[in-house]
């Protein structure tokens, strides 16, 4: 796409500006108006004369009524339309004092009264003066709208923010709980490396969560870094009942999502479907590109509904006990993409539990740019398990399982 050299402004982005403009436009534009009437009807050019004090009177006493329309403009309407009346019809008579005193000068003296001129020439005056008064009004009554709607604009963009931010650091206190239970048990049984091991992976976990803005996308390479980072601790925990499985197309990684978007899910997961059996349970997680969508699904091997009377539209539409809970996707997803997502939650009889969620596929802009060269994500084992088959297959974490003291935290 062609650049324009220039940066288009908008006509009334300076005010100030944008009414000199107009008033020099149009008050040129009568005198011309008026002269070519004047050579038209064959009267001497010395009456050019009369004109231009004429418009050189009216953009005097049109200017004077932009100070005191802008005072009165932002009146109650009873005050701004009666003085408005009021100080246009005191404008007209000045402006027919001047213009019948220029033609008495002109012609030497008139056969009629001076009052008899005023009033011949105060329909003009009346028409000039009343169309830019009306012209006025219109154009900073469309100014205020615009700007009030500019304004609302605004503070729906902030708010939304302020609830993405508020539904995204919702972090759940029962994980922040269980994993500085685990690293002091692990401190006091003076086992100082997996304590510290922890406690890295924690602080890293943070940062992310911190340095992310909370309306802000990363694509899906990058939430699944993320997820590996969460996944770690908490294996650190379960040892080998948490087992994970992530199925990402090359295509699908480099999509954008909400950030954050999927941490709730595998969360859930953990405390449903991990910690709900002795066993332990599978968490998978597969993106793909259908179309013009992208579907990420998170399913698990826990018990999934059994046993329970909440369905699956219920625990969508309220939030669990897990503090942030499904709820929490499904608004952060209204928020970003309207009606244009899908959220579906599925539970085999036999157990399990899936969650099912499409949104418009947004490409990174390396991506888009087809005359560029592509900067792909950081090399990561997310990236570089698939190289042959353009599909991502992980069952176990980056960093070595740590054993962890089994304490009542740890359920």
């Amino acid at each position: 796409m062609t650049m324009l050299p220039f940066s288009p402004t908008p006509f009334f982005a300076d005010k100030n500006r944008a009414f000199w403009r107009l008033q020099a436009l149009g008050w040129g534009g009568a005198l011309v108006f008026r002269g070519a009437t004047v050579i038209a009807n064959e009267r001497p050019l010395d009456f050019l004369i009369v004109v231009l004090i004429s418009a050189i009177a009216g953009f005097s006493i049109s200017t004077v009524l932009s100070v005191i329309y802008s005072n009165l403009i932002n009146r109650s309407p009873l005050v701004t339309w009666t003085a408005t009346t009021v100080v246009l019809l005191m404008a007209v008579a000045v402006s027919a004092f001047i213009n019948a005193w220029t033609i008495d000068v002109y012609q030497g003296g008139s056969e009629a009264s001076f009052l008899q001129l005023m009033l011949g020439v105060a329909y003009i005056d009346m028409t000039l003066l009343g169309a830019w008064s009306a012209l006025y009004y219109a154009i900073n009554f469309f100014l205020q709208v615009e700007q009030q709607a500019d304004r609302l604009e605004r503070l729906e963009t902030q708010a939304t923010s302020a609830q993405l931010a508020m539904l995204r650091y919702q972090l759940n206190p029962h994980f922040l709980f269980n994993t500085l239970n685990s690293i002091s048990t692990l401190v006091l049984l003076g086992e100082t490396k997996p304590a510290n091991a922890m406690l890295t992976r924690l602080s890293s976990f943070l940062r992310h969560t911190l340095v992310s803005q909370p309306g802000g996308k990363v694509t899906v390479a990058q939430e699944v870094e993320t997820l590996k980072l969460y996944l770690d601790i908490e294996r650190m925990r379960f040892e080998d009942r948490l087992q994970t499985e992530f199925n990402v197309d090359n295509h699908a990684a480099r999509a954008c999502i909400p950030s954050f978007l999927l941490q709730p899910l595998i969360e859930n997961a953990i405390k449903y479907g991990v910690s709900a059996q002795e066993e332990g349970a599978r968490i998978s997680l597969s993106a793909q590109v259908i179309g013009s969508m992208l579907r990420l699904t998170v399913s698990d091997t826990g018990p999934g509904l059994q046993g329970t009377q909440r369905n699956a539209e219920t625990l969508a539409a309220t939030p669990s006990s897990t503090g942030v809970g499904l709820a929490n996707i499904r608004n952060r997803l209204a928020q970003a993409y309207g009606e244009n997502h899908r959220f579906d939650i599925e539970t085999p009889p036999d157990g399990g539990f899936t969650v099912i969620i499409e949104l418009p596929f947004e490409a990174t802009e390396e991506e888009e740019d087809r005359y560029t060269a592509a900067k792909l994500p950081r090399p990561s084992r997310v990236d570089t398990q698939s190289a042959a088959t353009g599909t991502l297959h992980q069952s176990e974490s980056d960093g070595p399982a740590v054993p962890a003291p089994r304490t009542g935290a740890n359920a």
